[in-house]
């Protein structure tokens, strides 16, 4: 019962701050408008930060979901393309949902929430290192898709629609994609950095490797010098 509660709650509250933003989100107007005391809300979430925090988590499932339901095509750079555009269309249709996601309200803090996107986009770039696609690093793919994406999304966010450059976020994506991926191998060679990135992405979810385990490391290590 306590987490259909807690769902109810959640939506009432994802309703308001949709509608009025974070500041109208407070745990009086929640509760007044979910018909429970605040003391039953005070129960389930605790403060303000509670409720945000728990409002956090609920955008990024909400998030998560609508990019589970995108289909691979089977190329990881085309794919590359259609994330990127679920994720700008995402804040663009729910504006304060992705400052909640996104925002920050002091350096170094991150919704609690956001390690599984992270976490997710990690694998994805996995993948395109496995295909011999990968440029640069995974983890570098992954901080420069992060930075270019949300501030893009951000920044479209904070100018009224009318005025907004129809442009900025396909050239933006696709500087993301020249600075991050290799042509198709059968168009031509990836080059060296690609092709180290391939094996130790293989070597990572490989279920058994034909050398120890210091042996696999020293290789590995070999392998990120030559991606550099």
């Amino acid at each position: 019962m306590d987490d259909l509660k807690r769902r109810q709650i959640l939506e009432v509250a994802a309703g308001i701050l949709e509608r009025d933003g974070e500041p109208a989100v407070s745990t009086r107007s929640v509760a007044a408008a979910a018909g429970i005391r605040a003391a039953s809300l005070y129960q389930l979430f605790g403060d303000k930060d509670g409720l945000l925090a728990a409002l956090a988590i609920h955008a990024f499932e909400v998030y998560l979901a609508e990019k589970r339901e995108l289909e691979t095509t089977g190329d990881p750079v085309e794919d590359m393309r259609l994330g990127w555009d679920r994720h700008v269309d995402f804040g663009l249709r729910h504006p304060a949902f992705y400052l909640l996601m996104y925002g920050t309200d002091r350096p170094g803090r991150q919704a609690p929430a956001a390690g599984e996107a992270t976490a997710e986009l990690r694998r994805f770039f996995d993948r395109v290192a496995a295909a011999g696609r990968l440029r640069v690093p995974p983890d570098l793919a992954v901080t420069m898709c992060l930075a270019a994406c949300t501030g893009v999304t951000l920044s479209l966010i904070a100018t009224a629609p009318g005025r907004r450059d129809p442009e900025l976020s396909g050239r933006m994506r696709e500087a993301l994609i020249a600075a991050t991926t290799t042509d198709p191998p059968a168009l031509a060679d990836p080059g060296l950095a690609a092709r180290a990135l391939a094996l130790d992405a293989a070597l990572a979810t490989a279920d058994a490797v034909a050398l120890r385990p210091p042996e696999t490391a020293l290789l590995r290590d070999w392998l990120t010098r030559l991606a550099r």
